[in-house]
């Protein structure tokens, strides 16, 4: 592997910002198809890949999720061009024949098995949401991840069958960057790391 240089580093982490305020600029179809291209090739556990997601583009959609929303979040969720709802599939292993299949005994390692199945879903629709907002990241497009909402009511009124979890949101456009709010802190690396 290649290391990337650091404007691609810019652009991923360190320039890279949560955004709240939207131009008002379209996010096509085509985009959205080229961010899961992109992001659907980062690694899961046995290739379990149980993300499963829904683009609330217009705004009858947006406004089925509103209630579920904190108040906090309800506004710049309602003007931005895509919310991205991101759940995880709790039947993924039911795939593991076509997705993990130098191994056709994977499947059986999750049937019967309820706190396995949603820890595995959890974790890695978790994963494949870091790569989602990197992927839009490096196509252009600027994200504003929240876990600020009712999982149970945006379950109720996009998952009834019960079958996929809303793990979180991800509002997806074109920032504003003279609306960012200042850089917040991080830890360093001594705070909160260890080399054993």
């Amino acid at each position: 592997m290649t290391a990337i240089d650091q404007n691609a580093i810019e652009t991923l982490f360190t320039a890279a910002r949560t955004h709240n305020v939207w131009l008002d600029k379209d996010v096509s179809d085509d985009k959205l198809r080229e961010l899961y291209e992109v992001m659907h090739f980062g690694p899961t556990s046995m290739n379990c890949q149980p993300l499963r997601i829904l683009f609330l583009r217009s705004q009858e959609a947006k406004e089925r999720l509103k209630p579920a929303l904190m108040p906090g979040n309800q506004e710049k969720t309602m003007k931005a061009p895509v919310v991205a709802l991101l759940g995880y599939d709790t039947k993924f292993y039911e795939h593991l024949p076509r997705m993990f299949s130098h191994n056709k005994d994977a499947k059986s390692l999750f049937e019967g098995k309820t706190d396995f199945i949603n820890t595995t879903a959890f974790r890695n629709s978790s994963i494949q949401g870091g790569y989602f907002i990197l992927a839009a990241r490096a196509l252009g497009l600027n994200a504003g991840p929240m876990s600020g909402f009712n999982n149970a009511a945006v379950d109720e009124e996009f998952f009834p069958d019960g079958q996929v979890k809303s793990n979180f949101l991800c509002n997806l456009g074109y920032g504003d960057a003279s609306a960012l709010f200042p850089r917040q802190d991080r830890f360093e690396f001594d705070e909160v790391c260890q080399v054993l």
